[in-house]
């Protein structure tokens, strides 16, 4: 309930009395708001009118995403050193420096209340200009193991 507005207007209408309702919702799921709109449509016909949508990333919802890269990004890195490791017939040890050197954002930044032309955008280049982008580039070091041979292991 806290993600939803409702504004209702009483009017007559010579006999007759007249209510106009406007429900506005914020969803976090694209396809609950689709199902509910096709419901709407469905159950109420011509009465119902839906607008657009209006898409838009929370603060949290941008700093989630920034986490998520950052920890993929050393992820990718700890698995391409193990890759070379291998190579080498090394073990990769435990991480000995891990330093966030470069972050980019973009996308995700269009206002549709704002600019004129996303009446005329399809659904889909609202999404799309809607999505927000994100990479980082990091640099680690990590400890590197000789393996030892197995045989003397066993001695």
């Amino acid at each position: 309930e806290e993600n939803m507005t409702v504004t209702e207007d009483f009017s007559r209408v010579e006999n007759t009395y007249q209510m106009e309702a406007e429900v506005c919702i914020i969803f976090s799921d694209f396809g609950k708001m689709q199902n509910l709109c096709n419901l709407l449509i469905e159950k109420l016909g011509t009465s119902v009118t839906i607008s657009p949508p209006h898409f838009y990333h929370t603060p949290e919802a941008i700093d989630t995403l920034r986490r998520q890269v950052c920890v993929t990004a050393v992820g990718n890195t700890r698995r391409k050193a193990q890759e070379v490791c291998g190579l080498f017939g090394q073990a990769l040890g435990k991480p000995l420096l891990i330093k966030e050197e470069e972050t980019k954002e973009w996308g995700g930044h269009i206002d549709s209340h704002l600019s004129h032309s996303a009446d005329s955008q399809t659904l889909q280049e609202r999404i799309q200009n809607a999505t927000a982008y994100a990479s980082c580039r990091v640099f680690a070091v990590f400890e590197i193991k000789g393996k030892e041979n197995r045989r003397n292991k066993l001695l």
